[in-house]
């Protein structure tokens, strides 16, 4: 290729502008220009007005803002306090599982266990934690024994693999809060996230570009809203909708339940009657669509759907929040955020029996920082 003189290059330049080939032109948004002919159009190389790369921050002044909440936790040292006590090997390494860490005696046929299922849960919980592989976990309880001068077994790490596939995670409920029939009907908060499930890694897609497919499982997951705890999880594949697990939920919260409170995902018929077969006394606090109508029965005996509509066409949607407590379900978002931060985004384990117990422990774990101690906030601004 002839490289042309600079000379040559400044006339063949000024030829193109006299002819008004000023499409040729680069521009700041779209590179070299669309055939703009006139000055000031988005592909002219001296526009008289740019379009921003962001559009939408055009009326950026003009735009409603909502002020976000401002809150001060008034208990500040007695949670700052349980925040530490999560990281002490005592916490999860409790005297109740040292006393009943050998297995009882079994009256059946079969090989006799070493180790009690609390033996074995304190072990996962252990590892789910503070994230280590079996083996790091057979390690660390090793240390913890030999530490705390006991004289106890410790399972490998092939123990532990193998009971995870049969453990039966026991809920803990709180002293303060009782399961029964008289206990107080619970506001169930719903809602689900993605966790990825082991693989290759993120580093395989950037050294070579190319990867398998990516994998994951969704976590659904319910939470009282006054306490705080996670008292149903379900574990489904990518495919299931989260108006299926409904059911599920409500069956797994033990209690009564005064409200089902979740994202516009739910709304469908089925969520309405699963939660009145079992408790028909319970509101359904889901946002119905953009799109939704009343049914053929609004006027005569109109549903719990019908009226949230009717109160959103007569007050707004924002007034229908904060009227039917539908602001609540952020604290069911907070805590999906806990379960990332601490537990992290993914499932180790490479069976559907395994990663069941994976998630049980899980719910073990972070309902137990609850019980070490939670924040009192107070709105200040």
């Amino acid at each position: 290729m002839v490289e042309e003189e600079p000379q040559q290059v400044q006339i063949r330049s000024a030829e193109m502008a006299a002819q008004g080939e000023v499409g040729a032109q680069p521009s700041v948004v779209h590179g070299l220009g669309g055939g703009a002919k006139a000055q000031g159009d988005v592909g002219d190389h001296f526009p008289k007005l740019r379009m921003p790369i962001l559009p939408f921050k055009l009326n950026q002044d003009r735009r409603h803002h909502i002020p976000r909440q401002q809150g001060k936790v008034t208990n500040w040292p007695a949670y700052d306090a349980s925040l530490r006590q999560r990281g002490s090997l005592t916490i999860w390494f409790t005297d109740e599982a040292i006393a009943a860490w050998a297995a009882e005696a079994r009256t059946t046929r079969g090989g006799q266990s070493r180790y009690s299922p609390v033996a074995i849960l304190t072990a996962l919980t252990l590892r789910a934690v503070f994230r280590l592989a079996y083996r790091q976990a057979e390690g660390l309880i090793g240390s913890i024994v030999s530490l705390l001068g006991l004289s106890l077994r410790v399972p490998d790490h092939t123990t532990l693999s193998r009971r995870a596939a049969t453990l039966n995670v026991r809920r803990l409920r709180s002293e303060s809060v009782n399961a029964g029939a008289d206990s107080e009907p619970m506001h169930l908060l719903v809602d689900s996230t993605s966790l990825k499930l082991c693989g290759k890694g993120e580093w395989l897609l950037e050294k070579h570009g190319t990867a398998t497919r990516r994998s994951w499982r969704a976590l659904h997951l319910g939470v009282d809203a006054r306490t705080g705890r996670i008292v149903a999880a379900t574990l489904t594949s990518k495919d299931v909708d989260d108006a299926s697990q409904a059911g599920p939920l409500l069956d797994k919260a033990a209690g009564p339940v005064a409200s089902f409170t979740g994202d516009g995902g739910y709304d469908q018929d089925r969520v309405y009657d699963s939660v009145t077969q079992r408790h028909p006394d319970a509101a359904v606090v889901v946002p119905p669509r953009a799109t939704a109508v009343p049914s053929d029965t609004a006027e005569t005996e109109p549903t719990q759907r019908d009226g949230h509509l009717q109160h959103i066409a007569e007050h707004g949607r924002m007034a229908w929040q904060n009227a039917s407590g539908y602001n609540k379900r952020a604290r069911v978002e907070a805590t999906m955020n806990r379960w990332k931060q601490v537990i992290g985004d993914e499932l180790r384990a490479h069976t559907d029996e395994r990663r069941a117990t994976e998630v049980a422990v899980a719910v073990h774990a972070l309902n137990r920082m609850l019980e070490l101690g939670r924040p009192s906030y107070v709105r200040v601004a």
